[in-house]
């Protein structure tokens, strides 16, 4: 299905089978590659060819809440028109590789005749069930994993700052599975997250231990940066689908303004209360510690991403690789700007070994691509651009905005270029 191949003849079976169930099946497939965070071109791609393998000729539009497909008979050659368009409208997606996997190999079994389409149809149907209890309390663990290995080893923090990031991060994942059932909250949650962090680190600065506050705060709320959003969305107007990349990089700076509204806030709360924090820096961690809070983040990335078991190692070497090979690349870049050239270099060897991933896997290369760019992108950089604009150092918050868009160009243009060393053969 999601291999590009030449073009077949269509299958006596999809010939003669309805075209109300093959549109039914398509579409389905369609919502579900964008509930688990596929990117518009790749969408498109995906379902137009879907589409030819069961018979049908299919238009595909897709942005981050809406997709509209509109399907023709083969059979009506060159002069026929859309018979049937569909109009779906979806919330933003969220990278679950576990279900986008499955919604591969269902959609490869109904293409390739081992599977009839309606029992692929109530199969995908199936994968739009809720998470279970079990699913969403490692979620939750999640974040206070992810939030303590990122103070530690991008931060280079002390050990009070890693413990209570991760408890903040904890605290922050509970906020965000709640909002996942109740509208009112989601639309706030950022906001109210960046709030909670704030407060709880400003009160443990100042009546229990000292800490590095911004690097606390940053580090707690990482998971919620809209890095891989703004990464996103400059593919996509790279790639021509202007609408997409200009409406998700809408949404992810209205995501950096929450969180910056919500960081400000707080401050300014805790000011008129009297609470001032003791900022300084304790002794760092040792630089071995990088080492085991290296696979601890990977590891945590594994589950943020809701990957499958059997695909945990293969999550947790994309991260570690991708860490490694932008650390690499700076260590080399002689007269080159360190940071975006490592960037550069980390895009370029993810965006190869996904598509080589994916040749021989035969699985969506998403699953090294997306958890192998998450500590490159630069939305911790964007946050701290923003939060300089607000505290009126307009200086240091231009400054770091130019270093967030050299470093999000650097990625994009590696990743292309990972393309182009090896070509994508799948459209996931």
């Amino acid at each position: 299905m999601l291999a590009e191949a030449a073009p077949l003849a269509v299958p006596v079976s999809f010939a003669t089978t309805a075209i109300n169930t093959r549109i039914a099946f398509l579409s389905e497939l369609a919502r579900r590659l964008h509930q688990y965070g596929t990117t518009a071109p790749r969408l498109e791609t995906a379902i137009a060819r879907s589409a030819q393998r069961v018979g049908l000729s299919a238009e595909v539009w897709s942005s981050p809440t809406a997709i509209i497909v509109s399907f023709a008979d083969l059979g009506q050659g060159e002069d026929g028109v859309a018979q049937v368009t569909q109009v779906m409208r979806l919330p933003p997606g969220d990278v679950n590789l576990a279900r986008l996997v499955e919604a591969d190999r269902i959609a490869d079994a109904v293409i390739d005749g081992q599977m009839e389409l309606r029992e692929g149809f109530h199969l995908l149907r199936k994968l739009g069930a809720p998470e279970t209890f079990r699913a969403e309390l490692g979620v939750i663990a999640s974040y206070g994993l992810c939030a303590a290995s990122v103070v530690a080893l991008l931060l280079h923090s002390a050990w009070p700052d890693l413990v209570t990031a991760g408890i903040i991060g904890v605290v922050i994942g509970c906020i965000t599975v709640a909002s996942g059932t109740r509208p009112r909250l989601a639309a706030a949650s950022e906001a109210i997250s960046a709030m909670v962090a704030t407060i709880i680190a400003t009160v443990v600065a100042a009546y229990i231990v000292p800490l590095a506050l911004k690097s606390v705060i940053l580090g707690s709320l990482i998971v919620l940066l809209p890095g891989m959003a703004l990464t996103t969305a400059v593919r996509e107007i790279s790639s021509q689908h202007l609408v997409a990349g200009v409406a998700r990089m809408g949404g992810a700076v209205a995501t950096l303004l929450k969180l910056t509204f919500g960081t400000v806030a707080a401050t300014q709360l805790c000011e008129a209360l009297g609470i001032a924090p003791h900022d300084y820096a304790l002794p760092p961690l040792p630089s071995w510690a990088d080492w085991p809070f290296l696979i601890l983040g990977a590891f945590s990335f594994a589950i943020l991403f809701r990957a499958a078991v059997r695909d945990w190692l293969v999550v947790m070497g994309a991260v570690v690789l991708g860490y490694l090979a932008t650390r690499w690349g700076g260590q080399i870049s002689g007269s080159i700007p360190g940071a975006p050239f490592g960037v550069f270099i980390g895009g370029v060897l993810l965006g190869s070994l996904s598509n080589v991933y994916a040749r021989f896997a035969q699985q969506p290369g998403a699953v090294v691509r997306e958890p192998g760019i998450i500590l490159l992108v630069p939305g911790s950089v964007s946050f701290r651009s923003v939060s300089y604009l607000l505290d009126h150092d307009t200086s240091l918050g231009m400054d770091t905005g130019l270093l967030g868009v050299t470093l999000l160009v650097s990625l994009v243009a590696g990743l292309l270029f990972g393309d182009l060393i090896v070509a994508p053969r799948r459209s996931l």
